[in-house]
């Protein structure tokens, strides 16, 4: 079924959809020996040849990667600020990779990569209900009535689950659990009830755990892997679809 050109280099793992409208727009792309422009063209990438700077667009290699992101660093291939990016640590292991869904600058922790865009849209799909565990300070002795707001919800905001770890009249520690990864939702969550999140760290991502994994270090998951971790909520186009 023909597709976008941008769309198309998107899904074949070659850049991300904002990067393939660059690529395309700069006349860097050919589909067929012909130079095309237009980001919208309709293609088929399993009939049409399609080349980024004269070489061929190929689907890429199934991957996933589970990186311990730093902070200060930004979830983005390039960043037009000159900020130290996801990919910097990754190095030439990146090539290929999307991120799947983003974690702010100062947010640490784990972090999937992929080369498969529709595993990671399933697995950033609201529908899909995919419990996000993070280890949250927050100024403060935030209490239990507050963690309890934040599971019943504050305006279109809401914790899946707040467990309280440790509090003090200066910090309390936090667990905190989501189940969609909404803009901020966690900074904006603890404000709501009156106490700013000084550090934030994801610790999950349904099934997988970061475990001991250093900052800035990376590991490969395998498609077993995925399942496992996966698999009990996976519906159509979810994880079912890796082979």
């Amino acid at each position: 079924m023909p597709v976008p050109l941008a769309r198309a280099l998107s899904k074949l793992g070659r850049s991300s959809r904002a990067e393939a409208v660059a690529l395309v727009r700069a006349g860097r792309v050919t589909v067929n020996g012909r130079a095309v422009r237009d980001p919208l063209r309709p293609v088929s990438p399993e009939r049409d040849r399609i080349h980024v700077d004269g070489e061929r667009a190929r689907r890429a290699e199934w991957r996933m990667i589970l990186l311990n992101k730093t902070r200060g660093t930004v979830t983005t291939r390039r960043d037009p600020e000159g900020r130290p990016t996801v990919f910097d640590l990754l190095g030439d292991h990146g090539r290929g990779l999307i991120a799947v869904g983003r974690l702010d600058m100062a947010t640490t922790g784990l972090l999937l990569l992929t080369t498969d865009t529709r595993l990671a849209n399933w697995l950033t799909d609201p529908s899909s209900a995919i419990i996000r565990r993070y280890v949250v300070t927050v100024r403060g002795a935030l209490g239990d009535d507050a963690a309890a707001r934040m599971v019943d919800g504050i305006g279109d905001l809401r914790a899946h689950a707040v467990h309280v770890r440790k509090r003090s009249a200066r910090e309390t520690h936090l667990v905190i659990e989501l189940a969609e990864g909404r803009n901020r939702e966690i900074r904006r969550l603890c404000e709501a009830v009156g106490h700013e999140a000084i550090a934030l760290k994801r610790v999950a991502f349904g099934g997988l755990a970061l475990g001991d994994l250093a900052p800035g270090a990376w590991r490969e998951v395998s498609r077993a892997e995925m399942r496992r971790a996966f698999g009990e909520s996976a519906g159509p186009g979810g994880v079912d679809r890796i082979s």
